[in-house]
């Protein structure tokens, strides 16, 4: 049922993906006073009077920025197969996760290779945020599954 409390919290996980797709998600300061931006298209530093300048492409998390909002879209209405709905959002728990450990790797090798320190923001928590519910809406779609299978061993 498209109704059901895994439905708000797939949509709440799908709103919440699409922040890392507009500006930087992590930002990090070096010695000379750039700053290193984690942006949807990769690492960028941004000097001071300088243009900014790509460092490095990261494909592995745009595919996961992209893939987290459709698989959790994609996961609300698809509520008739319930089976179906199930896989996907384990899929997109995996997805999660995986985004998780890429976004720590990559401030830990941003943080050793450029020497920079983390500048605090509230789009850091985010992916732990979108795992949460990500794991929320399973657990919701997994306990409706029980829920008509009992009633239909009552039948």
């Amino acid at each position: 049922m498209i109704q059901r409390i895994q439905s708000i919290y797939l949509s709440l996980a799908t709103l919440l993906s699409l922040v890392f797709i507009r500006g930087s998600f992590l930002n990090f300061a070096d010695r000379t006073g750039a700053v290193i931006k984690v942006t949807f298209n990769g690492i960028v530093r941004d000097g001071i009077g300088q243009n900014p300048e790509m460092i490095e492409k990261l494909f592995p998390l745009t595919v996961l920025i992209i893939l987290i909002p459709a698989i959790s879209l994609v996961t609300i209405f698809i509520f008739k197969n319930r089976k179906l709905q199930l896989w996907f959002s384990l899929f997109l728990v995996i997805l999660a996760a995986v985004f998780v450990i890429a976004s720590i790797h990559v401030s830990f090798r941003i943080v050793s290779k450029f020497d920079a320190r983390l500048i605090p923001g509230f789009k850091i928590i985010l992916p732990i945020v979108i795992l949460v519910l990500s794991i929320l809406a399973f657990r919701g779609i997994k306990k409706d599954d029980q829920l008509v299978k009992s009633y239909d061993r009552l039948r």
